[in-house]
């Protein structure tokens, strides 16, 4: 079966069961299958919807799409990525989070979505994503020298941390942990925006692929979200950290805390307490950094609780 889609914006929903349950911009599709083909059937209405804050890089999108039927299996290819999906009614609605990296280049990318229906029947759909173009601001921080020119035994370090914590971003859960909004982690303001672009003591690094969020010492971290602890170390870089796996590849990255809550292999749920912040790692003061990483790219953690709506 193959059916062609056109984009719609999606006004914004606080819980994802709203959101779905609340299609208000949608397009008919028909499933047209080949003349005379053994088990076809006639053209079947489907409809799709995408919501997001904004087509961009460093952006979450959710795409839906409704079937008359129900569907064995949905997955979508984007941005050189496959974005799993998932279903909640039986597989008549599915759901699925697409990422738009920190890096990725303005312009015309493809999206294709395929699948197969109860009797094995292939779905497939294919429509162009217009990413537009952001500029990030920069920003000029004062560290120790030891986080701008680390030491030689530093840098094998640094190595072994990046390579294992890439190891753990590149994995994917097939079960989906989370549930419904996202909330954040501290009840501070954001302090430092994703996507800066980092010069520390004049030298330029790596884009900022988290946000900061203000808070002093001591004060509770919670999980954005249900998930699995993967990962509680002290890192050279990001200080005392926590990796929570929500699963379909999809990770929170919890930095610079000053006292752990959890163990690996933990399962928590949202608001539960796993830390606490601190000034740990490369920084300036006390704050919590938050990054997320989506089947390996680099988004924003507002955009998602923005796509996904906020719970405080």
């Amino acid at each position: 079966m193959n059916f062609t889609f056109k984009w719609e914006s999606y006004l914004a929903h606080r819980s994802f069961k709203r959101l779905v349950g609340s299609l208000i911009v949608v397009l008919a599709l028909m499933l047209c299958a080949p003349a005379g083909s053994a088990g076809s059937a006639k053209g079947s209405e489907v409809t799709f919807v995408h919501k997001e804050r904004a087509l961009q890089p460093g952006e979450v999108v959710l795409l839906e799409v409704r079937s008359p039927q129900p569907l064995k299996y949905l997955q979508i290819e984007a941005l050189g990525r496959i974005f799993p999906a998932f279903s909640e009614d039986g597989g008549f609605v599915w759901a699925g989070l697409i990422g738009i990296d920190l890096e990725i280049k303005p312009g015309s990318h493809a999206i294709i979505i395929s699948g197969a229906d109860l009797d094995g029947n292939s779905v497939t759909a294919q429509k162009s994503l217009e990413i537009s173009t952001k500029r990030f601001p920069a920003r000029n921080l004062s560290v120790d020298e030891k986080y701008v020119t680390p030491s030689v035994d530093a840098l094998a370090r640094i190595e072994e941390e990046s390579k294992r914590v890439s190891a753990i971003f590149a994995s994917t859960t097939p079960e989906r942990f989370w549930r419904g909004p996202f909330r954040i982690p501290v009840a501070g303001n954001v302090i430092s925006v994703f996507g800066k672009r980092n010069i520390y003591n004049g030298k330029p690094r790596s884009p900022h692929s988290g946000a900061d969020f203000k808070g002093a010492a001591g004060t509770p971290v919670r999980a954005p979200n249900a998930g699995r602890v993967v990962l509680v170390e002290d890192l050279y870089f990001s200080g005392n950290t926590i990796i929570l796996d929500h699963g379909l590849g999809l990770y929170s990255y919890l930095a610079h805390l000053s006292a752990f809550s959890v163990k690996d292999g933990d399962m928590v749920e949202a608001g539960d307490i796993v830390g606490k912040v601190g000034a740990t790692g490369r920084v300036t003061g006390p704050h919590l950094h938050w990054t997320v990483r989506l089947m390996g790219t680099r988004v924003d953690p507002l955009s998602l609780v923005s796509v996904l709506g906020s719970s405080k």
